[in-house]
């Protein structure tokens, strides 16, 4: 078992959830002590989780989540995962790891050198950050937290299920969502399966 210490839950509370279509479901969200990096990471725990649920890793995105950027497809997967969590019973890790790890104001920086003609990737290495700085830790320790050490992974990305593996948690399948391409994010998806094995159908994406 990898050598990282033991996080508790601190509290759980029901929150219902309700979204701009009109879908709606009740959750649990679980809060945490002792998470690595410090981080106030939330668990959204929806339906009745199984033996091997569904889970979704969820970083943070302030412009997708909140405000509907159409440059990303966080927005679309997190409205997508939640639905299709409490159909099957899991949980989703709200993780606030903005930018994929480098935080929202370098995200922005980012995106101004994307208008420049770098993708997302080249935009951070040009800034001096990793491609990805995202550290997925906490995410097994809320996991052990709540007693889940095997399920299948609702993700198009094998970082993910490769972080988690190596953290003790078994992951059956890795589950793909939805593809939510726009004329705005095609370039961004199309950087995600080139530059990091994102499984999104490039030949349909490179039709959009």
């Amino acid at each position: 078992m990898p050598d990282f210490p033991a996080a508790t839950p601190r509290a759980r509370v029901r929150v219902p959830l309700r979204f701009h279509d009109g879908y709606s479901v009740d959750a649990d969200l679980v809060t945490f002590h002792g998470l690595a990096d410090g981080q106030e990471h939330v668990a959204v725990v929806l339906g009745e989780p199984g033996p091997r649920p569904l889970v979704r890793l969820h970083s943070e995105c302030l412009t997708g989540d909140l405000f509907g950027s159409a440059r990303c497809d966080c927005g679309p997967q997190l409205r997508e995962a939640v639905e299709r969590i409490a159909a099957r019973g899991g949980v989703l890790l709200y993780l606030r790891q903005e930018g994929r790890g480098i935080g929202l104001y370098n995200k922005l920086d980012a995106y101004a050198l994307q208008d420049g003609g770098l993708d997302t990737y080249e935009a951070n290495a040009a800034l001096g950050l990793p491609e990805d700085a995202r550290d997925y830790t906490a995410a097994a320790q809320m996991l052990r937290a709540l007693s889940i050490t095997d399920l299948d992974l609702l993700s198009n990305n094998p970082d993910k299920a490769d972080q988690l593996s190596g953290l003790g948690i078994t992951v059956h399948d890795r589950v793909p969502t939805g593809v939510f391409a726009t004329a705005d994010n095609i370039r961004y998806l199309r950087a995600k399966v080139l530059q990091t094995r994102h499984t999104l159908p490039l030949a349909e994406l490179n039709a959009g």
